[in-house]
């Protein structure tokens, strides 16, 4: 059975409309965050975290405009993050600023004088939690980020197995409480320690829902075409293994595939094209890890010997 390969153009047009695809979903993301940071939690002088957070005191203390801090406090920080996170993480990253600099004055001076939930200050904090926190996820999920506490916490991820909302909620509390120092209102610290919260769970569950993985089973006599079709998009590998009907004792081939849970319409589309009379399996797996997957993230002891 003969099947035609991938050219270089093709691989290369797949690779390209990847990257375009990230740099959209950076762009949603950082609109979402707008609307939550500028919208619901600037007007109504509640604080966020990370460098937000910062810009946010910044323009209550001393009328600094947001985007002119937030632009340069991440520059610096860029400096640093370039070795570590490596040149593709920076260069989405600073796509993700670059948008959302130029976001908040436009978003501003559109909803100048709306005044959103005023009176309802703990909805305006859980409303514009929800889009900062959507936002957040959403661009770290394709590999970029909004910038500050954010590009520590995906050092901190990358190296060591504890979640993104986590190591953001700890990095942001000192930021938080900072804010009394201009609003002079406890009330609204307190408001910004539920923004973190609730920024922190959305983070998490975007991106974990992102990384959700999924394995199968399949069962069919046609197992090279699917599996050849399987490794050529959505590229992902197969296992064959020798299986025995224990009723009918022949002998058939099972194929054993992991994927992410949203190449799991395309798997089936194969399946379904190649041979319909298929028996397959799918089931969600906790954790995938390797090549295509997540990385091992091993925590280091010293051991001392006696």
């Amino acid at each position: 059975m003969k099947f035609k390969k991938m050219s270089i153009k093709e691989i290369n047009k797949k690779a390209l409309w990847k990257e375009a695809r990230d740099y959209a979903f950076i762009t949603v993301a950082m609109m979402f965050y707008c609307v939550g940071w500028t919208i619901f939690l600037l007007p109504n002088a509640i604080a966020t975290g990370g460098v937000p957070g910062v810009s946010s005191v910044l323009w209550w203390g001393f009328g600094i405009p947001v985007q002119w801090s937030y632009f340069a406090i991440n520059a610096i920080l860029m400096v640093f993050a370039l070795r570590i996170l490596g040149l593709k993480f920076c260069i989405k990253t600073i796509w993700a600023i670059i948008v959302l600099t130029t976001l908040i004055p436009i978003s501003s001076s559109m909803t100048q004088g709306l005044g959103l939930l005023r009176d309802q200050p703990f909805m305006a904090a859980v409303l514009g939690a929800a889009f900062c926190g959507t936002g957040v996820g959403l661009g770290l999920s394709v590999g970029g980020s909004t910038g500050g506490t954010d590009i520590i916490a995906a050092i901190v991820n990358k190296y060591h197995d504890i979640s993104l909302g986590r190591v953001i909620l700890i990095c942001d509390v000192v930021i938080i409480s900072s804010s009394f120092l201009v609003l002079h209102s406890w009330e609204k610290v307190i408001y910004g320690y539920v923004v973190l919260y609730i920024t922190a769970f959305c983070i998490d569950q975007v991106v974990n829902s992102m990384k959700q993985s999924v394995q199968f089973f399949i069962i069919t006599d046609k197992y090279e075409a699917i599996g050849h079709r399987i490794n050529l998009d959505p590229h992902r590998g197969c296992t064959v293994i020798n299986a025995q009907g224990f009723y009918s004792g022949r002998e058939v081939k099972m194929l054993f595939v992991l994927a992410k849970k949203r190449e799991s319409a395309r798997i089936f589309e194969i399946i379904n094209e190649e041979d319909p009379t298929a028996f397959v399996s799918q089931s969600e797996v906790i954790g995938v890890y390797g090549e295509g997957f997540d990385r091992f993230k091993v925590r280091r002891h010293n051991l001392h010997s006696k």
